[in-house]
């Protein structure tokens, strides 16, 4: 991969971290000053729980990007990859779902958290590999 490749997808994968920091702090304001006089409290509770999953999740974009940039290979990407897809299947549709109260909606939830979970996963294997086939260099390897 070039330099110029690799930090086009450092650059997407933190923009997309921000992007998703940036609505979750807007969904959790409007839950919590617009929704909470009218919600039950059942579906406020999973408005909430997405708010909070989206920003955590969203953080977990930033070490995907800070992961790629430092050892360079696919297993960052593809983690960030699967937390995108997972904000939006897990988060999404906790939203609809608290917003609609149509129950049909949380079939998609347990998909979404299937990507979180798999995007965990690839993180840590990236992190994992990152010292293998060093020959006893410790510092990260240069993106530029």
């Amino acid at each position: 991969m070039t330099s110029e490749a690799l930090d086009a997808r450092v650059r997407a994968l933190a923009a997309a971290g921000a992007l998703f920091a940036l609505t979750a702090v807007a969904a959790g304001a409007f839950g919590a000053h617009a929704l909470r006089a009218w919600l039950p409290a059942d579906r406020m509770g999973a408005f909430e729980t997405a708010a909070r999953y989206q920003g955590l999740h969203a953080l977990a974009l930033f070490g995907c990007a800070w992961a790629l940039q430092t050892w360079p290979g696919r297993l960052a990407l593809a983690a960030g990859a699967c937390f995108a897809a997972g904000i939006v299947l897990f988060c999404g549709s906790l939203y609809v779902l608290a917003l609609s109260g149509e129950a049909r909606f949380g079939v998609v939830t347990p998909l979404g958290g299937m990507s979180l979970l798999a995007g965990w996963a690839l993180l840590t294997a990236a992190i994992a590999r990152s010292g293998r086939g060093r020959s006893g260099n410790s510092a990260p390897n240069s993106a530029g």
